[in-house]
């Protein structure tokens, strides 16, 4: 018989080579293997720089976390070029605040509470005592 020792030997040494090639991989940036801009952040030329956000419950696991969970590699982060948008918009907004309608509202608003006259009269209609008519209940 062959010893155990000598099997769980082996299965290390793959788990460590994997583990190293993992941290390889992690450690290099997307401007080794691709063409960047030079004015790229660091965030998209270093992948080991994305986290998870959150820790999640272990029973109530979805496929999207499971994909979110791991980190994004060197090639996956081929976004070459970063072209920031202008924040005129929201600057904007943050001193104007939203744009309020000024505009002249002709409609009746209708009751929330209380339900439209047709629907009253049915009901006192339908409630009224047998015999009685609607002038007699006066």
């Amino acid at each position: 018989p062959v010893p155990a020792v000598s099997m769980v030997t082996p299965l290390l040494l793959l788990t460590e080579l994997s583990l190293q090639s993992d941290m390889e991989d992690q450690k290099n940036q997307t401007c080794d293997f691709y063409r960047t801009d030079p004015d790229l952040p660091e965030r998209f030329n270093n992948p080991e720089f994305f986290s998870t956000f959150r820790k999640t419950h272990p029973l109530y696991w979805t496929w999207n976390q499971t994909y979110g969970s791991k980190k994004p590699t060197v090639h996956e982060m081929t976004d070459t070029g970063f072209k920031v948008m202008s924040h005129r918009f929201s600057e904007h907004y943050l001193r104007f605040g939203m744009q309020r309608d000024q505009g002249f509202n002709t409609a009746v608003d209708r009751s929330r509470v209380m339900h439209p006259m047709e629907t009253q009269n049915k009901r006192y209609q339908c409630s009224s005592p047998v015999g009685h008519k609607k002038s007699d209940m006066n």
